[in-house]
């Protein structure tokens, strides 16, 4: 048996370890690692409520909009409010452009290079200035610090990598227009941050993100100028995202069987309603072969393999964020959620899944269309590819909705609901942020926050064992990949990275007590 130690891994938001155990070519154990300790619940003890608003945007520099949507509306809870109907919308509108950012940054800039190969650039003989000048940089790059001590950064993100025979794609007229797709992400993403900005005030922290909804006023110019740069994320995310998700699925169809997992979870996306009981993507939970209705009741936390000193098996109320670095058994920093005691995979497939099996007829009609390209049935979306797809499917229906959202405001009218202190209360604030179910619960006690509790779609996925030994679904979803080389384990790389994960927002502070003695980045 051989230990195979992924540390870090690289093209994901923050810092994570994969250890596997691989026999007879293929992975019979795996545990997920976050090597760092978060400590905003603790931050925040004591302050003013409405600073978590702010403050838990700095849990993460990429999803600082979720933090902000989920923080907000566990405030309104507390406050006893609701957002109206300007407030949500506008939420919605800044939350669908977060989306479409998120996802292309996903594909693109994170998970591509995985299947696509950047050196076809090399041999690049068209006549796009920006292509050509990316082959003129890679070229000189390569040649100027081929013999020096730094070449291995010499053309990062690109290279290093990991390399094998059949690792990439072959054609090389698809890995051009990849590598081109990946350029013109980098200005799409810009737009989408730009329609964050309109509404939310700021990107990446948004300081318009407030209870009761949001300070931006929608006016008309602001209202014409997010429809401009919708018309152009969504020419985007139709005519080149899709193609090459369904490209990439084509040329790795054996990834439709791997990174298998069956629980899901869901919040519920884009609220209809300022209730929250009706929602573009259903909310609910999916085990036992059945989708059944949320009860956000049934979340405990378990912290058996967590460094964490107490407060195993607990609701967010109650929760408890005491660190413990020297616990004998420990291996990470995540803890391990659970949902009536099952563990359960969140985020875009998740969403789609619940939605799918709930009868909701718009992703039906794109996930069977995504599916009957490969002859495929619904099980093998449950997969590292039915999560791209996955993606692209949100990405269309999303951007539609946001025309409908953009149509119903009320332009010139208020953006918020008001909203007082109160001596006490507590809140619940669900929002699906792009990777999976966020959850933010708040205590208020003498009118300053008595406790406050993020469960992360990160912890969800990457977290440890459960108190009774169960994995979790990153490590589960890793049981029995094949791995043609323990010295270039992509294989593994590519199902870690299909859920996405942002460890910054599952934990914080970088962990000191051990010495690394020899690690690759790939």
């Amino acid at each position: 048996m051989a230990k195979v130690l992924l540390d870090p891994i690289s093209r994901i938001e923050g810092h994570l370890a994969i250890e596997l155990d691989v026999q007879n070519g293929r992975v019979v154990d795996a545990k997920c690692k976050g090597d760092m300790y978060r400590g905003f619940e603790n931050i925040l003890l004591g302050r003013n409520p409405v600073d978590a608003n702010q403050i838990t945007q700095r849990i993460c520099g990429v999803c600082p909009i979720s933090h902000g949507l989920a923080s907000s509306k566990c405030l309104d809870a507390a406050f006893g409010i609701k957002p109206n109907k300007n407030g949500r919308l506008l939420r919605n509108l800044v939350l669908a452009a977060n989306y479409l950012q998120s996802h292309i940054l996903h594909f693109y800039h994170l998970a591509a290079l995985d299947f696509v190969d950047i050196t076809a650039i090399l041999g690049y003989k068209g006549r796009d200035p920006k292509l050509a000048n990316l082959k003129d940089w890679a070229r000189d790059e390569l040649s100027r610090k081929k013999d020096r001590a730094d070449a291995i950064t010499a053309v990062a993100p690109f290279l290093p990598r990991y390399e094998g025979k059949d690792f990439y794609i072959k054609d090389q007229d698809l890995n051009i227009e990849a590598i081109s797709g990946y350029v013109k992400a980098l200005e799409i993403r810009m737009k989408a941050h730009k329609m964050v900005a309109l509404f939310g005030g700021r990107a990446p922290h948004a300081i318009g993100l407030v209870p009761g909804g949001v300070t931006q006023v929608p006016t008309r110019e602001k209202i014409n100028e997010y429809r401009s740069l919708l018309e152009e994320v969504e020419e985007f995310v139709n005519d080149v995202y899709a193609n090459h998700v369904i490209a990439v699925a084509k040329a790795f169809p054996e990834y439709f069987k791997l990174g298998k997992f069956n629980n899901f979870l869901a919040y519920g996306l884009m609220d209809k309603d300022e209730d929250q009981k009706d929602f573009l993507f259903e909310r609910g939970a999916f085990y036992d072969g059945k989708v059944q209705k949320l009860d956000t009741g049934l979340i405990r936390e378990n912290v058996a393999y967590a460094r964490y000193q107490s407060g195993s098996n607990l609701h967010p109320y109650q929760g408890q964020t005491v660190a413990n670095p020297n616990k004998p058994g420990a291996y990470t920093w995540l803890k391990a959620p659970r949902y009536n005691g099952k563990a359960m995979e969140v985020g875009p497939l998740a969403r789609v899944a619940i939605a799918y099996l709930s009868g909701n007829q718009a992703v039906k009609s794109e996930l069977d269309a995504i599916l009957a390209i490969f002859k495929a049935e619904v099980p093998a979306a449950f997969s590292v590819l039915g999560r791209h797809a996955s993606r692209v499917i949100e990405c269309k229906l999303l951007a539609q909705h946001a025309y409908e959202m953009l149509d119903d405001l009320e332009k010139g009218g208020e953006p918020r609901s008001t909203y007082s202190i109160p001596e006490s209360g507590e809140g619940e604030g669900l929002v699906e942020a792009p990777r999976g179910a966020l959850g933010h619960w708040i205590v208020v006690k003498n009118r300053v926050i008595a406790n406050y509790q993020a469960v992360v779609p990160t912890t969800w996925y990457c977290g440890p064992r459960d108190d009774s030994g169960v994995r979790g679904p990153v490590e589960e979803a890793l049981i029995g990949t094949p791995i043609s080389d323990v010295n270039n384990p992509i294989e593994a790389a590519r199902v870690v990275r299909s859920f996405d994960p942002c460890i910054a927002c599952a934990v914080h502070v970088m962990e000191g007590d051990r010495d690394i003695s020899k690690f690759r980045v790939c």
